[in-house]
């Protein structure tokens, strides 16, 4: 036990010693500098020294170059470099484009290019037009009064008298459907592939209620049938008028080359019309 005491305190006191470091000169045994300190201040000068160390190890490590050599950092590196190259093409294209324009501009200032004539288009142009398609020469009353005596025995057939009418509809043209009804997509008719000057025939006896002529140089006929509506859009020509009572399968108009869009409306709403005609 008191061997340990002994130890223990001899520890403690080299701790508590003081020791001199002394810098000497090793020819003449001159003293130039010397440090005086115990145990424990070495041991605090060292902490202290290391955590200095320390410091600067980070400093150089996240101020200098030297971080680009760390395992793992390459990749950030990769990163930056990627969106550097995207700016740097950015601008060159950015300077192509401006020097193209004034290239340009050079170019008209000289009179090398002639600057492009404008030609509007209002609206009195289109009801011009409108007017100049609605006009009927005498061909176009020949080629109507054929169509409509082609479908005259097609008609006689709903003239027997003392014969309640049956309801029965006409297919609005013979065509192939290309798009069916889908209410889903709001799609509320279908599309009819038709042969060129098709003539388009009423599905049911009625009145024409509208007639409107489109930008796409195509009219649009709707028909008026007790408490149905049916809808003819695309159509080339009409031949018939607001106000004019048709017959069930008369025609009304002809098809150009863009196909029929048909719709049918009951009391205000769509009706798929393959239900109800056969295509």
């Amino acid at each position: 036990m008191l061997t340990e005491d002994k130890k223990k305190t001899s520890l403690w006191q080299r701790l508590r010693e003081k020791y001199r470091i002394s810098v000497l000169d090793e020819s003449t045994l001159t003293e130039y500098m010397h440090i005086r300190l115990n145990g424990w201040s070495a041991i605090v000068v060292t902490a202290i020294l290391f955590a200095l160390a320390m410091v600067l190890f980070s400093l150089v490590i996240l101020y200098t170059p030297v971080k680009n050599y760390l395992p793992g950092y390459s990749e950030n590196i990769r990163h930056q470099l990627m969106e550097e190259s995207a700016k740097v093409d950015s601008l060159g294209a950015s300077l192509e484009l401006q020097r193209q324009y004034l290239d340009v501009i050079k170019q008209v200032m000289v009179g090398e290019v002639h600057t492009d004539t404008v030609q509007s288009l209002d609206s009195m142009y289109i009801v011009m037009r409108e007017q100049l398609l609605e006009a009927k020469n005498e061909a176009t009353e020949e080629f109507i009064a054929q169509y409509e005596a082609k479908e005259k025995d097609n008609l006689q057939l709903f003239h027997v008298a003392n014969v309640t009418p049956i309801l029965s509809f006409f297919r609005p043209a013979h065509g192939t459907i290309l798009q069916p009804f889908s209410d889903k997509e709001q799609r509320y008719g279908v599309l009819i592939q038709t042969p060129t000057n098709e003539n388009v025939t009423a599905v049911l006896a009625g009145t024409i209620v509208y007639v409107n002529y489109e930008i796409g140089n195509t009219y649009s006929v709707m028909m008026q049938h007790t408490n149905y509506l049916s809808v003819y859009r695309n159509v080339a020509k009409v031949l018939k008028n607001v106000g004019d009572d048709v017959n069930a399968g008369e025609s009304i108009a002809i098809v150009g080359e863009q196909p029929l869009y048909f719709e049918l409306w009951q009391d205000g709403r769509a009706i798929n019309p393959e239900e109800v005609i056969a295509f």
